[in-house]
């Protein structure tokens, strides 16, 4: 894998969460991987959805000062703001694709930041979403991810700057 990787919520819960070992097991290779390769992407909507559940929702809940610390960590990742491009993405990937707002706007933010993986649990494994493919990362191994995934490469939307090469005519 040589793009970014985008991380859902329940990622980040379930390597919390000693009540799914497998799962537990799975996402903290995933977390650890994506550390260590720089390649972790997420959003603003994401790690507030991550801080409400690991201080209100999570079996084993943990102090607020504790979480916003786990939060602040994750800021390395650049997450993605939401924003007007945000919204307009979104919005074209609900009517498109008819998913729901939040997740609409989860795959906005992964293929705003150009990842071509984007690990959840909560959409169909495989879906392809434009750029972005849906993996379970729970069913999907770290070396599999390695192998089959790479970032698309840059559309260029713009002329090149500079004249434009005189066509030669008969």
């Amino acid at each position: 894998m040589t793009g970014p990787v985008f991380v859902d919520t329940n990622v980040f819960l379930y390597a919390r969460d000693p009540s799914e070992p497998a799962k537990q097991q799975r996402a903290a290779e995933w977390l650890a991987y994506l550390w260590r390769e720089n390649l972790g992407r997420t959003s603003a909507q994401v790690l507030s959805e991550y801080y409400v559940n690991l201080t209100r929702k999570l079996s084993t809940r943990i102090e607020p000062e504790q979480a916003w610390e786990e939060v602040r960590l994750l800021f390395a990742w650049r997450p993605q703001p939401i924003d007007e491009a945000v919204m307009h993405g979104a919005r074209e990937i609900e009517q498109r694709y008819r998913l729901s707002w939040w997740d609409s706007m989860v795959v906005a933010a992964a293929g705003l930041q150009g990842c071509a993986l984007l690990l959840t649990e909560d959409l169909q494994d495989g879906a392809e979403l434009g750029a972005v493919t849906v993996r379970n990362p729970f069913t999907l191994a770290v070396q599999e991810g390695r192998a089959q995934y790479q970032a698309a490469p840059a559309v260029q939307r713009h002329r090149p700057r500079g004249r434009p090469s005189k066509v030669k005519r008969p």
